[in-house]
């Protein structure tokens, strides 16, 4: 194993770690990993690295006890109208950093070479991905930047509004070619998403799959249908 893969896996295990701590306590982490909590504590706080030996040890046994789909849920907040906040989700930089790994995992056969998203919700999840893909990200915004001549732009009307909305995004933002992962952090009836498709189809770029961390309804299918490309989300939430 290279010294980078060793450092790489050292770091998940602290990201895991401080995942962990907000559900456990020291001393049932101790139990669970036959570790002092002083050692713990170290590690959590990063203030001490694991072993490579003792990494590859803590990771087998520890990541049983992070269901990401699970850490997510308990992170989003609904008020009494039924509607939520996932601001404690986008916020959560190690829960971001091991969501990103999970769905650049999926994803590190197609080839990706752009990960696009829309202002601003968007940007945490798609800059996470992008890092661990090792590619860069763009996003699409509601207004057109000075300074920018030129931009790809698509219309619709998003039915919760009833007014025109239009994205835009820089020409040089994206390339003929380019294998796309669209990403969001939540989808509800699909139509922002259905926009970026067209930008990409644009600028003559392929997109290759869809992730969003929250689905709301059942458009993920009707997505799948009509574009017959990967498209999952981590949590799915009834209409």
């Amino acid at each position: 194993m290279s010294q980078i893969k060793a450092v790489q896996e050292k770091l998940r295990l602290v990201t895991l770690l401080k995942i962990l701590k907000k559900s456990y306590t020291y001393e049932e982490l101790s139990k669970i990993t036959n570790l002092p909590i002083t050692v713990l504590n170290r590690y959590v706080r990063g203030k001490v690295l694991p072993s490579s030996e003792r990494t590859k040890e803590l990771l087998k046994m520890l990541s049983s006890y992070v269901n990401l789909e699970e850490e997510v849920k308990k992170r989003i907040k609904f008020d009494e109208r039924g509607f939520f906040d996932n601001m404690m989700v986008l916020s959560d930089t190690p829960l971001m950093s091991l969501i990103a790994e999970e769905v650049a995992s999926r994803y590190i056969d197609k080839d990706v070479t752009k990960i696009l998203t829309a202002a601003t919700d968007g940007i945490p999840l798609g800059v996470h991905i992008a890092k661990e893909l090792n590619v860069e990200v763009v996003y699409a915004k509601k207004k057109k930047e000075v300074g920018v001549e030129k931009f790809y732009e698509v219309s619709y009307i998003p039915s919760a509004s009833g007014s025109v909305t239009t994205l835009y995004l820089p020409h040089w933002a994206l390339k003929k070619g380019e294998k796309v992962l669209i990403v969001d952090d939540v989808i509800r009836s699909g139509e922002t998403q259905k926009a970026l498709v067209e930008m990409c189809h644009q600028a003559g770029a392929i997109p290759v799959g869809m992730f969003f961390l929250i689905s709301v309804g059942n458009v993920l299918e009707h997505l799948k249908e009509e574009y017959d490309i990967p498209v999952e989300a981590l949590v799915k939430i009834g209409a």
